[in-house]
């Protein structure tokens, strides 16, 4: 009998045809294998018993890589027969069933080669396998082959073309490998843009980043800006020149060794480390002289991850210390991936170590950490994205999901399956607009894309929004659909976790529009696919200055002040109060009196401003949810009271909190106490409806918070190894788009 054996899933560039051509061979059956537009089809001579034994081996030894979404099976009458087995030419058809494999860290037999003096590969910087290297970040279309990826330019030599083309080989058809003679080489710039000849480049590098100076290294996804992390005067100036005066940077070590040095980790976090897929991982830090404390200053957290390509590791092997490795960006602007980029930023390198390999898809570093055992993603890029996920029923709409304004991902739907982009970035300047664009025109080139329905915001000035209207200017026979932002958020979790039914969802983050135009952020929903009804939120407080206020937690706090005291906040003596002048609060007064550029808010993540700036944590943030990280660092888990609270009509009014804070004498008290409390109202509203409470938002970002909230309820639903910002925003849109159509 003839079997079509269909299989869908990452089952490209992931040493899949060479697996089965070897477990054919070595169960003496005929037939073929091949790329598809679906992903691997797989035609086998063989009996029913034999053909059940070749499936359950599939199933139980696929290569490590691989993750298999589902096996069709069909019966094919014997119209030819095979002689023997082979691995046939990709078919060049594209669906969205085709998975575009992720970047992977650097395997163990490749890094041992690296290392090997005999081996012909001894330290290239680009020693890749099919278990191992560059995926994504090189593919310029589906399926997934050398002549569609970057590699294309490489002629392998003599040696590379035979490992190539043996299927018993680690190299079989991996797309990526290359050596010394025909591979991927390094060059060196010095930030005048003279080229540095030298046969020991790695060294001048090493010596560089020992002196204090500050290297550009061109990675995988993009460029790193990196220097030595237990150098006060090179993190100080990297920080001056990136204009970064206390926003965390990520930090590269060698090995898991050094991460003992400098962290605490637990078995979970060390596995998440060391995986292949090598996230940056939130841990707690040590007191340690092996890091500046410039690094991550008036926080309990650092951001570490492993070398993860053959580069990195070179460098590290000879430097022998941490660096900070951040992505080399300026504000608002999107990731380096080309020499004309970077060169933009030679302000702030000394040296930029360059190589010729085009990075065609930007990719950041992924950004993870460990709560309670189970793993939450900030940041959904490298080893992750793209991200393959399912939607609760088919749609015969092709779909276009373009997320938020900050944290942006966008995402694109045909039948059941959504794919979602590597982590954008907020869309704050031309040039990350433009980024944004050409991530959406990359799945639409890969997939062969056109969309039918464009779903976005419904806040008018978000750049997505705008460009979904352009895009329905642009053809009117797209149906364009606007979802609510808090919405989103809930069906983004509701969707991981398979959920169809009736939810309480609770959806806290710093802004987003509501329905009457004013901002949420702090909303209860009792909720399913078809709908929501708002039964619960923070009252409406005024965000003086508008926008500015997100920037100055100490405007958030004011008007509180204001709301409890009136103008008898003139008599006040707080760290709020000495924050200003006194002509500037009497000014702020009058705008908040008269709501001038003073929009009403009920936004949660506004609540934790207001508090750092009452007990003068910080009165202004240089960073994007700068205030929640301090809180969390000064925290007692000793502490277990909280403050009072009411709830008229599903409004808890934030003022008889603050006033509670406010005669509280004990910042970490205080600080304890607040977390306690927003716990409890979540408490208190999940007891009055009885119904499965689904978590969504950026303050459940918030460590501390999360941890408090799993520990008082259980069964709490939280968007466990995906995103919680506002880069799940997408796939809650595209969620409901499909209930919407």
């Amino acid at each position: 009998m003839i079997f079509s054996i269909e299989i869908r899933g990452v089952v490209q560039g992931v040493g899949f045809r060479p697996f089965i051509y070897n477990l054919a061979v070595s169960s003496g059956l005929n037939g073929q294998v091949s790329n598809n537009g679906y992903g691997v089809l797989i035609m086998l001579d063989a009996c029913q018993e034999e053909l059940n034994a070749f499936i359950q081996k599939i199933r139980q030894n696929r290569p490590p890589l691989c993750e298999i979404d589902s096996i069709k099976i069909t019966e094919l009458k014997k119209t030819k027969s095979f002689d023997g087995f082979s691995i046939e030419m990709s078919e060049s058809t594209k669906t969205l069933s085709s998975h575009i494999p992720s970047d992977i860290a650097m395997c163990a037999e490749c890094e041992s080669e690296l290392g090997d003096k005999t081996n012909r590969r001894f330290e290239h910087p680009f020693i890749t396998c099919t278990n191992c290297g560059p995926r994504y970040s090189i593919i310029k279309n589906l399926p997934y082959d050398r002549k569609n990826t970057s590699m294309d330019e490489f002629v392998m030599c003599e040696k590379c073309a035979a490992e190539y083309e043996n299927p018993k080989d680690r190299r079989y058809h991996a797309q990526p490998i290359g050596c010394h003679e025909c591979g991927a080489s390094l060059s060196l710039f010095d930030n005048s843009g003279t080229k540095i000849e030298s046969k020991n480049i790695l060294d001048i590098v090493v010596q560089a980043i020992s002196e204090g100076k500050i290297v550009a290294i061109k990675g995988i996804g993009g460029y790193h800006l990196v220097c030595d992390a237990s150098n006060d005067k090179a993190v100080k100036l990297l920080r001056e020149r990136k204009q970064r005066p206390s926003k965390p940077f990520g930090v590269m070590v060698k090995d898991i060794e050094i991460v003992k040095k400098i962290a605490y980790m637990n078995t979970k976090e060390e596995e998440l480390l060391c995986s292949n897929r090598r996230p940056i991982v939130l841990l707690q830090k040590k007191d340690s002289n092996s890091l500046s404390d410039f690094v991550a200053p008036n926080i309990n957290q650092i951001g570490l991850f492993l070398a993860y390509t053959p580069l990195h590791h070179l460098i590290l092997q000879k430097l022998n210390r941490p660096v900070v490795a951040t992505s080399a960006n300026i504000s608002d602007e999107p990731l380096c991936t080309t020499y004309d980029d970077i060169i933009k930023l030679r302000g702030i390198w000394d040296y930029c170590l360059e190589h010729n390999r085009e990075i065609v898809n930007s990719c950041d570093d992924s950004v993870a950490f460990v709560e309670n055992e189970r793993v939450f993603m900030l940041r959904n890029a490298r080893g992750y994205a793209p991200l393959y996920l399912k939607l609760p029923q088919k749609t015969d709409k092709k779909i276009l999901a373009l997320g938020a304004n900050q944290k942006s991902t966008v995402a694109i739907t045909v039948e059941d399956s959504v794919i979602l982009s590597p982590y954008i970035g907020d869309l704050g300047s031309l040039s990350s607009i433009n980024h944004f664009i050409s991530h959406i025109e990359t799945l639409k080139r890969i997939y062969d894309f056109t969309p039918d329905v464009v779903v976005c915001d419904q806040h008018p000035n978000y750049e997505s929004t705008k460009y979904a209207k352009e895009l329905k200017a642009q053809n009117k026979e797209i149906e364009l659909l606007q979802v609510q932002h808090h919405y989103a958020h809930i069906l983004a979790t509701m969707g991981v976790k398979g959920i169809t039914t009736k939810v309480l969802g609770v959806s806290f983050d710093g802004t987003g529009n509501g329905d009457e135009g004013n901002l949420w952020g702090g909303e209860f929903f009792v909720c399913d696919l078809d709908g929501y009804e708002r039964v619960g939120q923070f009252k409406y407080f005024k965000l003086i200055g508008g926008e500015r206020a997100i920037k100055e937690p100490r405007r958030v706090a004011l008007s509180f002040l204001f709301e409890i005291y009136g103008d008898g906040v003139f008599n006040l003596n707080n760290p709020t109060i000495a924050s200003f002048r006194k002509e500037e609060i009497k000014t702020l007064y009058m705008a908040w009196k008269n709501g001038l550029n003073a929009p009403l808010s009920s936004s949660c993540g506004r609540l934790f401003d207001a508090v750092a700036s009452l007990l003068d944590v910080v009165q202004v943030c240089s960073y994007e949810g700068e205030s929640g990280l301090l809180l969390e660092s000064i925290y007692d888990e000793e502490i277990a009271e909280y403050y009072e609270f009411s709830m008229q009509d599903g409004e808890i009014d934030f003022s008889q909190i603050a006033k509670q804070i406010l005669d509280e004498e004990n910042v970490r008290v205080a600080v304890s106490k607040f977390f306690n409390t927003i716990v409890e109202i979540i408490y208190e509203m999940h007891k009055k409806y009885d119904l499965p409470l689904v978590l969504g938002g950026g303050v459940f970002q918030n460590r501390v918070l999360l941890r408090l909230i799993m520990r008082k309820i259980p069964d709490v639903i939280l968007p466990e190894s995906f995103v919680s910002n506002d880069a799940a925003i997408a796939y809650g849109q595209s969620i409901a788009a499909i209930q919407i159509t």
